[in-house]
């Protein structure tokens, strides 16, 4: 430019000036480019509440946000509270293009109408899993608790460094689920998948096992992928909380 590079405060003052939807819209138009094509492989929807800002009137604001394996935002939308993402997020899905994606939720109430709106757009899930999911739960944890039936799943590991400490990451996957409760409930359900962590940390060894329900096709390395990936926006909420202090905001 003429005069040189604009200062932070003249750039915060002209994207203040945009409308949300605007910008939004913008993001939008970049995932149905060409250029999108580039960054749309992993999208990752996870909450996060902004403490800050809620009082004795009003409750604190949620926000569900959709980000990509590269730490990109591409949409959010704002909730009254926890459990309505469960609505959100197949509301959040039906505004973006996920063609061809794989799409990671993290243990929700209701997971059937999320499966059912992801599979409807052409994509893929690898659904976290909790006890809360009942005898859905209790079967694939049963089904991986057989000291047998593992060693004939899918089998994929890694090792890596973490806080201070060494971190092996195993993932089995079985598209064996004929027998499972709750099959038919989830729209494209193909296969079950487990993780586990185990860390050793100062000669201490801790370990932690997880499950996941996903519809692409028996692929062991592309739902860890997909499961390693979530971690991104998970990472994500955790900047904005730590580094940029959202949650001590008091604007509303």
């Amino acid at each position: 430019m003429p005069k040189g590079v604009p200062s932070h405060d003249t750039i915060q003052r002209v994207l203040a000036m945009a409308e949300p939807e605007y910008l939004q819209g913008l993001r939008q138009e970049l995932l149905n480019s060409a250029e999108g094509e580039k960054i749309r492989k992993r999208l990752s929807l996870d909450g996060k509440t902004q403490s800050g800002d809620g009082n004795k009137a009003q409750k604190a604001n949620r926000i569900v946000r959709a980000v990509t394996e590269g730490g990109f935002c591409v949409w959010e939308k704002p909730v009254d509270e926890k459990p309505n993402e469960t609505t959100a997020i197949p509301e959040l899905l039906n505004m973006l293009n996920v063609k061809g994606q794989i799409i990671s939720v993290d243990a929700m109430r209701e997971q059937k109408e999320i499966a059912k709106t992801t599979r409807k757009k052409w994509a893929g899930y690898a659904l976290s899993l909790k006890k809360n999911r009942g005898c859905l739960y209790e079967g694939v944890e049963l089904y991986f608790s057989d000291p047998h039936l593992p060693s004939e799943c899918a089998y994929a590991k890694t090792m890596e460094k973490a806080c201070g400490g060494m971190e092996k990451r195993e993932y089995w996957q079985t598209g064996g689920i004929a027998r499972l409760h709750g099959k038919k409930e989830r729209a494209g359900l193909k296969a079950i998948a487990m993780t586990r962590n185990t860390r050793v940390k100062n000669g201490k060894e801790t370990r932690e096992e997880r499950y996941f329900l996903s519809s692409p096709a028996l692929d062991v390395k592309e739902i860890a992928r997909a499961i390693r990936g979530h971690w991104m926006a998970e990472s994500r909420h955790w900047h904005l909380g730590a580094a940029f202090r959202e949650g001590a905001g008091r604007t509303f």
